[in-house]
């Protein structure tokens, strides 16, 4: 078990199978496959975009019951080529989850996804709703303007963290468009200027990734590797608007997934998602059930989200299939 990770997850795994699936001339995913594979098939959206898969998001399904499917989305984890923007949308990746679908011949799966994944597996649903039999929502994003906003402007989150807001903002020389000016870094053909400025961009939002920010965390955030694919893609789907058609897509089509049973966990102290959100999911999804964490905030590893994260898992996984 990792260094700080919750003891109330189930025991670490090893994946049975690690496979590549070509999506594009462009792209090729990588995805493991971990528990029963005569299970109930599960499909784990990791955030970012740009985060990748840890090894403890397996850890949130029971392996006897389920069939874990964990993919490296676009330009993410060991998935190729790494960072890469182009050909790189929502709508990009919403066609991979459907085309790894049908590769493992699933016929539905429980989705679970958190933060960038919430809105991604939202996204997911209201194309493919045939194709998902349940959703566990985390740390709900639902791409709309103002939660851009929150996050890279002056007047949302950088109001409770204004010291690193600081550091934030002056890795750009205090550049008012902080997105136009980190995706002109981020681009940069100078190794170094790129991954200085994805330091700072992950740093950022690693420090309000939990409560209590680990320094052992916030170094895997940062290290080159990691913080680039993070930051890249993050600036690249922030910049245009996270690829939605609509400033309010998730919830104008929730009557199409309204039927899905759907379980939303969200961390009371969330600063990188806030939980109106998430309440306003649950208000336009009346099946769904949310549960606000009292002890929790964005980080689906801290304690309390990751026992409630396993106690939505097993709920589902215990339903008819």
């Amino acid at each position: 078990m990792s260094k700080g990770m919750p003891k109330d997850l189930y025991p670490p795994i090893e994946p049975y199978s690690v496979e590549t699936l070509e999506v594009s001339d462009l792209h090729t995913l990588s995805f493991e496959q971990a528990g029963n594979p005569n299970g109930r098939p599960a499909l784990f959206l990791h955030g970012g975009p740009g985060v990748g898969i840890h090894p403890d998001y397996r850890r949130f399904f029971d392996p006897e019951r389920y069939r874990i499917v964990l993919p490296d989305q676009r330009g993410a984890g060991k998935s190729t080529p790494h960072a890469e923007i182009r050909d790189n949308t929502t709508w990009d990746i919403v066609n991979d989850l459907e085309a790894l679908r049908l590769h493992l011949g699933i016929e539905d799966w429980v989705v679970m996804g958190g933060s960038w994944g919430s809105l991604l597996a939202l996204c997911y649903a209201i194309r493919h709703p045939e194709s998902v039999a349940g959703l566990i929502i985390r740390g709900v994003f639902l791409g709309r303007p103002w939660e851009h906003d929150w996050i890279y402007g002056p007047n949302g989150a950088a109001h409770m963290y204004p010291d690193e807001w600081h550091r934030f903002h002056q890795a750009i020389d205090g550049r008012p468009d902080v997105l136009e000016a980190y995706n002109e870094l981020l681009g940069s053909d100078d190794p170094e200027i790129a991954h200085k400025a994805a330091a700072a961009w992950s740093r950022w939002e690693g420090s309000m990734n939990s409560l209590f920010p680990s320094k052992e965390a916030m170094n895997l955030l940062v290290n080159d590797h990691t913080s680039l694919s993070i930051a890249r893609l993050e600036a690249h789907y922030a910049a245009n608007g996270f690829f939605l058609p609509g400033d309010n897509y998730v919830l104008d089509n929730a009557n199409t997934i309204a039927h899905i049973p759907c379980r939303i966990v969200q961390g009371r102290y969330d600063t990188i998602c806030p939980p109106l959100s998430a309440w306003e999911l649950s208000r336009a999804l009346p099946k769904a059930e949310l549960e606000i964490v009292s002890r929790g905030a964005h980080s689906p590893l801290d304690t309390d989200m990751a026992r409630s994260l396993r106690a939505a898992a097993d709920e589902l996984g215990a339903e008819p299939g």
